[in-house]
């Protein structure tokens, strides 16, 4: 049907709602791409499978991520006259378990992570208490989503819709105020109103350099010449970082209401969704979403019975990094090399096909909607003085909570790190953590407690970047990680210009004698002096933001540097050139596992007496210190002249 009125929203709305709370016990599975990765597809099988041949009433669907990615595959059971529950780590054995006890009104309490006792409508500023009159005695004890430490920090606007709605299904994300907000800005305000709050809000792009939302809106409705387009940035190469596909995966509606809502401000009647074709189910999902959009009417032409007629296209990038960048990204669109352009000749006027464009990026345009509908106010008051509302992380490295985090501007890192993510592994201590992406800095412990907002992690050395956060604990090398990402810089860079083409290849060779115990007096200096050549000379963002891993392990590691290159010592002994594996002879209780491991055979000596590994075979894999039990093998740096 064709939406044009209210009452066609509404009763699209009841339609939704009917969906998300079916009279009947539904169950969900969570199918995003992390959820799949840990088997969820075959979850959903078993469920499927066990269902039908049970021949039960019961609803199931799939939805995308709820964030606790260390507890996939997760699994939501919504009874009638209960709380909704969240299942933790589900195998398909649980899976058939879970559809029997279900049939004798019953589930073990053991898997389950959390519940909800009540349904939040963000848009609508409203929360609805669930019926849970006939909960079980036990479920009293089940802490509620809020309550644990993963989720009793955050504050999700951009994800609040992930692992609650089908992503594939449109009535539902109507059924939770979708599309209000686009109705909203066609019938009720100029496209002049609808930058002006979106100014006021203080919304900066989430995709690197944080440049104010709605003053580019406004330019590029200013710039003279049409067409004009829209453009949706979903590149996302930084490594580690998925915080863009996790959004396309479980609410596409909403970047594609937040889209036309920003067609309708600039002028602009063509849109595109620029995504790395590395996302096949971001694609298809968001594939989906755009023809719902088109069936319902909210995408072609007189979009909710009025005049205003948009349109929008996928691209499916090669997975270049340096296409994230705006003007590569544009280039690529029209089919050239993905190749930065000077930053003189603005996008806003003369960007896609020499027309004025508008580009930001996946979590930018999820929050539109919710900027519309809430208010300006009520998103400016969150947040910081220059950095409002809320940012998502993908949080990752030595972690024990791994996952996708939404959490307000100016909440600390050290919030982020010890009570989200609950702290570093197996009781080791924490070292530093990268912000930003690979272009991004490494922040020491000392820095924990900096508030999380654009202009802080820049004095810092870093930067807020796409949302990536990779920790490291005290096993790790701080000249290896800002070698490591050199190497991917150089690997990335489109060669366009001297200063990157040249200047990140060389930095990434003096970083490679360093590690390799061939640093020499003066190296430091080097390292300094081309990093400063990035930051003045480079093109784009990728060249000039690429001595920030050089910079940042610099200032806050130096002695590390100093070690490798004066001592010929790692001090974290992770250098395979000046480590060496040994076996202590106190220890080792000759059980010979590490030697039958060892894929070189280095290691020899009698049953229940101590081994010994021979250096010279020795290829420092660490497979005996994967294997040992007793702790007998170990690996030191001891330095050499």
């Amino acid at each position: 049907m064709k939406i044009t009125s209210l009452n066609d929203l509404q009763e699209v709305r009841e339609q939704g709602l009917a969906l998300l709370h079916p009279q009947k016990i539904k169950i969900s599975v969570g199918m995003a791409t992390c959820g799949l990765a840990t088997g969820a597809g075959k979850v959903w099988d078993a469920l499927a499978g066990e269902i039908e041949k049970a021949g039960l009433d019961i609803a199931l669907e799939q939805t995308g991520c709820m964030g606790f990615c260390q507890q996939e595959p997760i699994v939501s059971v919504q009874q009638p006259k209960k709380p909704r529950i969240f299942l933790k780590k589900m195998t398909p054995d649980k899976a058939l378990e879970l559809v029997s006890s279900l049939q004798n009104n019953a589930v073990n309490t053991e898997w389950i992570l959390a519940k909800d006792e009540s349904e939040r409508f963000l848009i609508e500023d409203k929360t609805v208490p669930y019926d849970i009159s006939e909960a079980p005695a036990v479920f009293a004890d089940i802490p509620l989503c809020t309550d644990i430490d993963f989720y009793n920090k955050q504050l999700k606007i951009a994800l609040h819709n992930c692992g609650y709605i089908d992503p594939g299904n449109i009535c539902e994300y109507i059924a939770k105020g979708g599309y209000t907000a686009l109705f909203k800005v066609l019938h009720e305000m100029t496209s002049e109103q609808v930058i002006s709050e979106v100014k006021r809000s203080g919304l900066r792009g989430r995709g690197g350099a944080g440049f104010p939302t709605g003053v580019k809106w406004e330019s590029c409705r200013k710039a003279p010449g049409t067409p004009r387009y829209v453009i949706c940035n979903a590149d996302e190469g930084d490594p580690g970082a998925y915080m863009d596909r996790s959004v396309l995966e479980g609410d596409p509606h909403s970047v594609l209401e937040g889209m036309v809502i920003g067609a309708y401000a600039i002028g602009s009647h063509q849109g595109y969704i620029y995504v790395r074709n590395e996302y096949p189910l971001a694609i298809k999902r968001i594939r989906r979403a755009i023809e719902q959009a088109r069936e319902y009417g909210i995408l072609g032409e007189n979009i909710f019975g009025t005049d205003f007629n948009f349109s929008i296209k996928i691209n499916r990038g090669g997975g270049a990094f340096v296409c994230g960048e705006s003007t590569s990204l544009m280039a690529s669109l029209e089919g050239k090399i993905g190749e930065p352009r000077a930053k003189y000749i603005r996008s806003v006027a003369r960007g896609l096909w020499d027309k004025p464009s508008n580009l930001n990026n996946v979590e930018t345009w999820a929050n539109v909607p919710l900027i519309i509908n809430r208010g300006a106010d009520w998103y400016a008051s969150i947040g910081t003085d220059r950095s409002k509302g809320t940012k998502i992380f993908s949080l990752v490295g030595k972690i024990n909570n791994t996952g996708l985090v939404e959490v307000p501007m100016g909440v600390s890192l050290r919030e982020i790190i010890d009570t989200i993510g609950g702290g570093v592994p197996q009781g080791k201590k924490f070292k530093a953590v990268q912000t930003g992406g690979p272009s991004g800095g490494c922040i020491p412990e000392r820095l924990l407690d900096l508030p999380v907002d654009y202009e802080a992690l820049t004095e810092a050395g870093s930067m807020m970047g796409s949302g990536g956060m990779i920790v490291m604990d005290e096993d790790t090398c701080m000249v290896d990680v800002a070698k490591y990402f050199l190497e991917f810089l150089e690997g990335e860079s489109c060669g366009k210009c001297v200063p990157c083409r040249e200047g990140v290849r060389r930095a990434r060779q003096v970083l490679s004698r360093i590690t390799a115990g061939e640093g020499n007096q003066g190296d430091i200096e080097l390292l300094e002096d081309l990093a400063l050549t990035l930051q003045d000379g480079a093109l784009c963002a990728l060249g000039s933001s690429a001595a920030n891993p050089v910079i940042s392990t610099l200032s806050y590691f130096r002695d590390e540097y100093e070690a490798h290159i004066r001592d010929k010592r790692c001090p974290a002994g992770v250098c395979p050139d000046l480590i060496e594996y040994y076996i202590d002879p106190e220890a080792c209780t000759g059980c010979t596992l590490c030697a039958r491991k060892c894929p070189n055979e280095a290691i020899f000596g009698e049953k229940k007496q101590p081994h010994r590994i021979d250096t010279e075979k020795c290829i420092k894999c660490g497979a005996c210190i994967e294997v040992c039990k007793f702790g007998a093998a170990r690996k030191r740096s001891e330095g050499r002249k």
